[in-house]
């Protein structure tokens, strides 16, 4: 620990400190840490600047109690002078490297290192709904609005274990699907399509993948059918997760408790 007393004693410190950071700096474990390596350097840098200086004025201060080698106090002083002189010089060439460190320092600060890889949005079903249980959906979407609709859905959703249902069963898109009827809302990660006419709803949400695992369709893929057949099997786009009985949100059921509701 410094002494801010002692300038022998700190000096030794801060030469071991330097030798230590010589030894660590020959590999960075996170390259980020660079920066602030540099910003301790320039500090570091301004303080070696101050220290020269102080030195400088040590030797100036004491030329009438120096002699040289051969007791000469005239020969002192000049010796005197002259460390002085050069201590000045050194500090000269910190300011130039003070100035070099700092701009170094503004171009590390700009740099991100080991960016995050980009991803490619996907979507995956969680749940798909029809006749009487969509039914119910769809009245809740008119009592409530589409959040309260997105909000029940979600209580499909299982995390990884819907992802991984719908991964392995092929329920997964470039956006979510929308068919000839339907109409759409988004909430944070979930986008629900519900068609009252067709009487089906269904809720998907957002999946993130690396861009470089992302295999985009060929541009003779198929395209879709404009409607879903009537009597489509919902299971797989249930994601394997939860049947097709109906299912009370605990936020829809204190709703309908607070308005006095039996739906």
């Amino acid at each position: 620990m410094p002494t801010f007393t002692d300038p022998a004693r700190d000096a030794a410190e801060a030469s071991e400190a330097l030798r230590g950071l010589a030894h660590a700096t020959r590999s960075f474990a996170d390259p980020a840490d660079t920066y602030a390596v540099i910003g301790d350097l320039l500090a570091g840098v301004r303080s070696l600047r101050q220290v020269l200086n102080q030195l400088a004025t040590a030797h100036l201060n004491q030329q009438q109690q120096v002699a040289d080698e051969a007791r000469d106090p005239a020969g002192g002083a000049v010796e005197a002078v002259s460390a002085a002189d050069e201590l000045h010089q050194a500090g000269t060439l910190i300011d130039q490297a003070h100035d070099r460190l700092n701009a170094a320092m503004s171009h590390s600060g700009r740099i991100v290192w080991n960016p995050p890889a980009p991803l490619a949005e996907r979507w995956v079903g969680v749940v798909f709904l029809h006749g009487e249980d969509a039914d119910r959906v769809l009245d809740l979407i008119d009592r409530g609005g589409v959040e309260a609709g997105i909000e029940h859905l979600s209580g499909w959703d299982y995390g990884d274990e819907t992802t991984d249902a719908a991964l392995e069963n092929g329920d997964v898109h470039d956006r979510a699907p929308v068919y000839a009827g339907d109409r759409q809302a988004e909430t944070g990660d979930y986008a629900m399509t519900y068609n009252p006419q067709a009487g089906h709803v269904a809720l998907y949400r957002r999946h993130l993948i690396p861009a470089n695992e992302a295999i985009d369709p060929p541009d003779d893929a198929p395209v879709p059918p404009p409607d879903r057949p009537a009597g489509r099997d919902t299971a797989r786009r249930r994601s394997g997760v939860r049947d097709g009985s109906w299912f009370e949100h605990p936020g829809v059921a204190a709703v309908k408790q607070a308005r006095g509701l039996s739906w």
